[in-house]
């Protein structure tokens, strides 16, 4: 997914076709793309300084992609920096937060910790109802609230006040039954959604005022949470959401429903592409040849407008595929 090292999906569809389509010039490039030609080499020449591609001589322009895993492994470190960076902040804020905390007596300089279910839940649901302009969200299982209903009519209601409410969900959240369809349901009432590998943390912002975290023990429980009042800790907090939100693959807000489905060889295919089988694992699951199963693999990205096997297995499950 080459949003995560700052690509935009024109300038990742753009580089991706130049690998593919080596020697290629600005007008070729924007025929393969769907874009304008001034685009495509506005972008060609952004890349050449970036060190993603370069131009070769000739009166005419025309570019060659950099090895991408010499090209694109400098931005992915920066970006994987920067992230490290925010962690290593929050773990050094909340360290030097209990040290202050034996001194402090106002609310807002202080972490609160709440125990059990009902207790978390009851939190939540007021941290939602506190927000006035914006509210951001790191989902990711397990889940401490039985059911969603209470929460949907919530989210229904801060929508319609205009609450600017953003969601960044861990690809683990939407192999939960019917969650996925629950997301597409709020994104049509007007929430901005994202999906990402790995989430880094569960978490509720409301406004830039106050966060809940629930701290997990164990692989399966959450025993408590946190509450954080405005302090470095929470802005760091914010930064991470950010950074999460920058990283994530855009949902569309509902899948289409005149897509024809696809015969049961394709589904298969999909199945276990989204298993993340790797070309040789499926030629041989399929029992296929190498080229043919790279061929209906190329072909069933290009149906789906998905760059990577990433976005094709999120495209087909959106759809109803798999």
């Amino acid at each position: 997914m080459l949003g995560a090292i700052g690509l935009s999906p024109a300038e990742s569809r753009l580089y991706v076709t130049l690998v593919e389509n080596p020697r290629s010039s600005a007008a070729e490039l924007a025929t393969h793309c769907g874009v304008s030609t001034p685009l495509a080499a506005r972008t060609l020449a952004a890349f050449a300084r970036r060190g993603l591609a370069s131009r070769l001589p000739g009166r005419q322009a025309r570019y060659v992609a950099v090895t991408p895993d010499i090209a694109i492994r400098p931005l992915l470190a920066r970006r994987e920096e920067e992230l490290q960076q925010v962690r290593t902040a929050v773990h050094e804020l909340t360290t030097s937060f209990h040290l202050a905390s034996r001194y402090a007596t106002h609310p807002a300089e202080q972490v609160e910790v709440v125990m059990g279910s009902d207790n978390i839940i009851s939190r939540a649901y007021a941290l939602q109802d506190s927000a006035q302009s914006m509210f951001r969200n790191i989902d990711k299982p397990p889940y401490v609230m039985r059911g969603h209903a209470g929460n949907v009519e919530r989210e229904r209601r801060m929508l319609r006040s205009g609450i600017d409410y953003r969601s960044v969900y861990d690809l683990e959240s939407l192999a939960v039954p019917g969650k996925l369809r629950l997301v597409q349901e709020s994104m049509a009432h007007g929430e901005k959604a994202r999906v990402v590998s790995g989430a880094a943390a569960k978490m509720w912002i409301a406004d830039d005022a106050l966060a809940l975290i629930p701290i997990r023990n164990g692989a399966y429980s959450i025993d408590a949470a946190f509450i954080l009042h405005r302090s470095a800790l929470l802005d760091a907090l914010i930064a991470l959401f950010e950074l999460e939100w920058r990283r994530g693959f855009p949902l569309r807000s509902a899948p289409r429903g005149l897509d024809p489905a696809p015969d049961e060889s394709t589904r298969e295919l999909l199945e276990l592409l989204a298993g993340g089988l790797t070309d040789e694992a499926i030629a041989r699951a399929l029992g296929l040849g190498l080229r043919t199963v790279q061929r209906r693999i190329q072909a069933v990205m290009q149906d789906l407008n998905a760059i990577t096997r990433f976005q094709a297995g999120l495209a087909a499950r959106e759809r109803g595929w798999i």
